[in-house]
């Protein structure tokens, strides 16, 4: 099902200020590591807000995420300050990891060449299983 124009123009709103509150945090308690929204879908009873985090460098992003998940309370509450002219409701905060820039970092080196070329060397493949 397409997203309605209220679900975007509330998912916009809830991306521009997470990424306030997460940055800030990130400065105040994590030096070099940067966190990014790179997006957040609403549903359409607008209850539930997907939150998909991208966070550099990406060897702390299961740390970090678990981290946030665990301060969602705190995270909501200030984010119902910001958007209290904006929305009724607070929809519930789900956080999960975004990992397309580890994805894209894969396919460039092996468009690059960087990576073992699997027609030269099978074995790198995952083996599929017979059923």
């Amino acid at each position: 099902m397409e997203e309605t124009h209220r679900q975007r123009k509330i998912a916009g709103v809830l991306q521009k200020d997470l990424v306030a509150i997460l940055q800030k945090a990130a400065q105040e308690g994590m030096k070099g590591v940067i966190i990014s929204v790179s997006k957040v879908s609403v549903t359409s009873d607008l209850s539930i807000a997907k939150v998909y985090l991208s966070i550099f460098p990406s060897e702390k992003r299961a740390q970090i995420v678990e981290g946030i998940k665990s301060n969602t309370v705190l995270i909501r509450h200030e984010l119902a300050k910001l958007t209290r002219n904006q929305l009724r409701k607070m929809p519930e905060l789900l956080f999960f990891g975004d990992d397309s820039l580890d994805y894209i970092e894969k396919i460039d080196k092996s468009l690059k060449g960087d990576d073992e070329n699997p027609i030269k060397n099978p074995e790198i493949l995952p083996r599929r299983k017979k059923k």
